[in-house]
């Protein structure tokens, strides 16, 4: 059955065995995303649980999509299914105490530095701020690069990339605000250094793994994970002094 016959059934009938195959059919966006995902939480939590989460999100989006919007459905349930992981994990609150404090004060050294400055704070400046040595921080940061990512997505997630109603999609309020978002984000990775540019590069846009990043650039695994936290870190404090997280 060709697939948008197979979208019409669904949402005509509401028929679960047409919902069942749009599910096996849509299944692998789950675990490319959660297979993505995994990078950064690694052994804080197993791959079949981000799967587990993602479905949810997959199901959901099947439920909401509006067949007659121009709008891809790859697109709108990557969202959904992203969005649903992150979520789950929240209420999991798998995250060490520990690890939030540092988070935090890695984040308050980042941000006073960098508002200072006017530019993206060294590994030296930072330590000096927190009294502590740059391989101190560089272990810190490799620790917090799974909490990172999940505060900065959830903020974007909750600023306006899943939405309750496809309508809000295309309305003119939410056109604008992703635009000045997808600017703003833009503007933001401009004020990193040249090797955070990179890594951000190649893994949000030409989807590499931390692995494949730190061939090209010649470093291990971890420099890379460093490098990326500092990155996501830079970019929280620049988005927040716009008020956008």
């Amino acid at each position: 059955m060709a697939i948008d016959m197979l979208w019409r059934n669904y949402k005509e009938t509401k028929d679960l065995s047409y919902k069942q195959v749009l599910i096996e059919k849509y299944i692998q966006l789950v675990k490319i995303v959660a297979g993505r995902m995994y990078n950064f939480y690694g052994g804080n939590v197993e791959y079949e649980d981000l799967v587990g989460f993602g479905i949810f999100g997959l199901i959901d989006a099947i439920d909401k999509f509006d067949i007659n919007r121009d709008l891809k459905f790859e697109t709108y349930a990557q969202i959904r299914i992203r969005g649903a992981i992150i979520d789950n994990l929240r209420k999991l609150d798998w995250i060490p105490r520990g690890l939030r404090k540092k988070a935090k004060e890695m984040e308050r050294a980042i941000n006073i530095l960098e508002n200072r400055l006017g530019r993206s704070a060294t590994t030296k400046e930072i330590a000096f701020e927190l009294k502590t040595t740059e391989t101190e921080v560089e272990s810190i940061l490799s620790e917090i690069s799974t909490l990172n990512i999940v505060s900065l997505e959830e903020a974007l997630i909750n600023k306006g990339e899943t939405y309750d109603n496809l309508s809000d999609l295309d309305s003119p309020e939410r056109i604008f605000e992703n635009k000045e978002l997808k600017f703003l984000l833009k503007e933001a990775i401009e004020n990193l250094t040249e090797k955070e540019k990179i890594v951000i590069s190649l893994y949000y846009y030409e989807g590499l793994t931390y692995k494949e990043i730190a061939s090209v650039l010649e470093v291990s695994e971890s420099r890379i994970s460093q490098l990326h936290s500092k990155a996501i870190l830079s970019l929280k404090n620049l988005l927040a002094s716009k008020g956008i997280i």
